[in-house]
């Protein structure tokens, strides 16, 4: 039996494993439930032939990174390994199991069932990225029991905290895990016949604004700082209109430049009334960095057109707090990995292959900034991440698996 075969004839595993993923809510913030579904991801990489451990992050390193809230919230990551006999090079593969909070009506009711429908897994993390992990598990399952050799050595991590910043995750695992990659995959940015070979960076900052206090009916004895905020919002469409004037082309021929997407935070501090004259505003700004832009640059740029146009509106004082930054990443898709990740997508999908930069960030850079390794980003995807009723194709969980066992077989 072939590796593809018996993919296709355990179907049913990839759906098992995958709802028992899902039915362990690993909502982040604050942290929930790593400690049951590391080690059950441990053990599992250990049933299907693999050297795996898990690795705690220290309390002390927990309490210099995390807020206050989250101490209580334990973090690891698990690192598993498979040897290649004669092999010289090793290919790893990296997941998140952390998920975002849910809100909404779910079509399922319960977002977190793992209820199949129509051909499609729902629940929060089937699409980002529960789905790419259970599929990773059956891709490595079919090598182990078709007795099918991998070409090169195999590492796979699975990380805490993508979806705050990553820090006690992959962060820690490039600087702190027992790995030693030549290449490596990051299961997400890349879907379908499209291979993502670089991201968007991050730059996250909140903007206070400082007014002052007074009753409702005598509102010229004190600032109003929603008025002040409303007036600087206002003004960062000229910032808007600045960052749409920088473009770049990416393989695919998309044309991309910077965005900020402004208030996806937003409130009015202690003290608010409705008679009372809001002496504290605030709001979020996530800006997104092209590859080609230096980040440093980009966050100076920004402070300084904040702090230029606060002077021009009166009474304005702000105060600019940075909250995160990911840094973007690229890489021409010249490198062999790129083209034997596209051949085999290529040959599991029989249709062309071509090269993204996601919009949005994942674990890459890590692997391309720290370790200096080509890095590439592919998944089964889906539908519906961060949102209600998120779902996986239970079809392209299969093919994905499939390209996995293939690139582990293949390359050299």
């Amino acid at each position: 039996m072939t590796v593809s075969e018996y993919i296709d004839q355990h179907a049913d595993d990839l759906v098992a494993r995958l709802q028992h993923l899902v039915r362990i809510p690993t909502v982040n913030p604050p942290g929930q439930n790593y400690e049951p579904i590391t080690a059950w991801l441990t053990t599992e990489l250990q049933r299907i032939g693999l050297k795996a451990r898990r690795h705690p992050i220290p309390a002390r390193l927990l309490k210099q990174v995390l807020p206050p809230e989250q101490h209580a919230y334990p973090r690891y990551n698990v690192v598993g390994k498979l040897a290649a006999p004669g092999a010289r090079r090793t290919l790893h593969f990296n997941a998140h199991y952390d998920v975002v909070p849910v809100s909404g009506t779910w079509k399922q009711g319960d977002p977190f069932s793992g209820a199949v429908d129509g051909g499609w897994i729902y629940g929060r993390g089937t699409s980002d990225m529960k789905g790419s992990i259970a599929s990773l598990l059956l891709a490595l399952q079919a090598l182990r029991a078709t007795r099918t050799p991998a070409a090169l050595n195999v590492e796979v991590s699975f990380t805490a905290d993508e979806e705050t910043d990553s820090e006690l995750g992959s962060g820690w695992l490039v600087r702190h895990a027992p790995i030693a990659p030549d290449y490596a995959v990051v299961m997400e940015g890349g879907e379908g016949s499209t291979v993502c070979c670089g991201h968007n960076g991050t730059l996250w900052l909140e903007v206070i604004v400082h007014g002052r206090a007074a009753h409702g009916s005598l509102p010229q004895h004190g600032i109003n700082a929603l008025e002040k905020m409303s007036a600087l919002v206002l003004a960062l469409d000229d910032y808007k209109a600045q960052l749409a004037r920088t473009t770049w082309r990416t393989p695919e021929g998309k044309v991309m430049s910077p965005t900020v997407n402004l208030g996806g935070v937003f409130h009015c501090g202690e003290g608010a009334k409705i008679n009372t004259v809001p002496a504290h505003a605030s709001f979020t700004i996530d800006r997104r960095v092209l590859p080609l832009e230096d980040h440093a640059r980009a966050e100076r740029d920004l402070r300084a057109f904040l702090a230029a146009a606060a002077r021009r509106i009166p009474d304005c004082r702000i105060t600019v707090r940075g909250i995160s930054e990911n840094f973007s990443c690229f890489s021409p898709p010249t490198h062999p990995f790129f083209t034997a990740m596209a051949d085999c997508v290529t040959q599991v999908r029989r249709e062309p292959t071509t090269f993204n930069v996601s919009t949005g960030f994942n674990d890459m850079h890590f692997f391309s900034h720290a370790l200096k390794i080509p890095t590439l980003g592919y998944g089964p995807g889906g539908e519906n991440f961060h949102a209600v009723n998120e779902r996986a194709r239970l079809k392209e969980l299969i093919a994905c698996a499939k390209i996995y066992a293939r690139l582990m077989t293949t390359l050299v």
